[in-house]
């Protein structure tokens, strides 16, 4: 039985990471974990009770799945690697210095750090990149759609498709355009679209002259981030240190 504790356990993804879990024969919930003074602290989860010390949880876990913020998360990973331990990092808006930290991390622990968890997003991951190497010349834009209670913009899944894109083309990326901008450079334009309870869109548009490909991936549901996330755990379980990506877990 592979055991996991859960960081957030009492948000949104939290909950469904732990409903994955416990549902799960091959898993076991060893710990669940919320900031200190969270008023869930102290309620029971399957017997677990929801708890603020991290470093007890992770002592007696395997692996440590996180969807918190890049503070709580950077933590997290600190405490991980004093015990040796894998960490799945779901966090997103982690600024360069946190992924150097996380980087520098993984060369003594497996961490796997996705953008996305969702298998259909890192199919496009893949499908982007391949797109951008055939169609050098078509101008690309980068439209994502989130809930109005997301406080990162853009994306981090928006930002990591960029990525993918630049490394292939070398474009500037502009956030949004506003005024007199003059004609169209060679850049990627991302745009942020905040309403509602959307959980998650995005649509990628690769315009050339007389035709142009749009990929749309839209997430009804957190859920298949959760599945995500349980099933990077699995494949994560008795790796070696470094730093992975759903892209290894998928074999993409």
């Amino acid at each position: 039985m592979i055991k996991i504790v859960v960081c957030g356990a009492a948000g949104n993804m939290g909950k469904m990471v732990i409903s994955r879990i416990l549902a799960d024969k091959e898993l076991v919930l060893s710990g669940a974990v919320e900031w200190r003074e969270h008023q869930s602290i102290g309620q029971q989860i399957d017997r677990i009770n929801i708890t603020d010390n991290f470093s007890e949880a992770m002592e007696s876990s395997d692996i440590a799945i996180d969807f918190t913020n890049m503070e709580a998360t950077l933590y997290h990973l600190s405490i991980a690697k004093k015990y040796r331990k894998a960490l799945i990092i779901g966090t997103t808006g982690i600024t360069d210095e946190g992924i150097g930290k996380i980087t520098a991390a993984s060369k003594e622990i497996p961490v796997l750090l996705a953008a996305n968890m969702s298998v259909g997003v890192n199919l496009i991951f893949k499908l982007v990149e391949e797109i951008a190497s055939a169609l050098p010349d078509y101008d690309v834009e980068i439209i994502e759609a989130h809930h109005n209670r997301k406080k990162d913009s853009p994306s981090g899944t928006a930002l990591k498709l960029a990525e993918i894109i630049s490394g292939k083309l070398n474009l500037e990326h502009v956030f949004g355009r506003h005024g007199n901008i003059g004609p169209r450079k060679k850049e990627i334009g991302i745009h942020a679209v905040r309403a509602g309870d959307i959980v998650g869109d995005h649509t990628i548009i690769f315009a050339g002259h007389g035709e142009r490909i749009e990929l749309i991936h839209r997430a009804h549901t957190r859920d298949t981030f959760a599945a995500g996330a349980v099933r990077a755990a699995k494949w994560i379980y008795g790796k070696k240190p470094g730093l992975y990506s759903m892209r290894d877990v998928l074999g993409l």
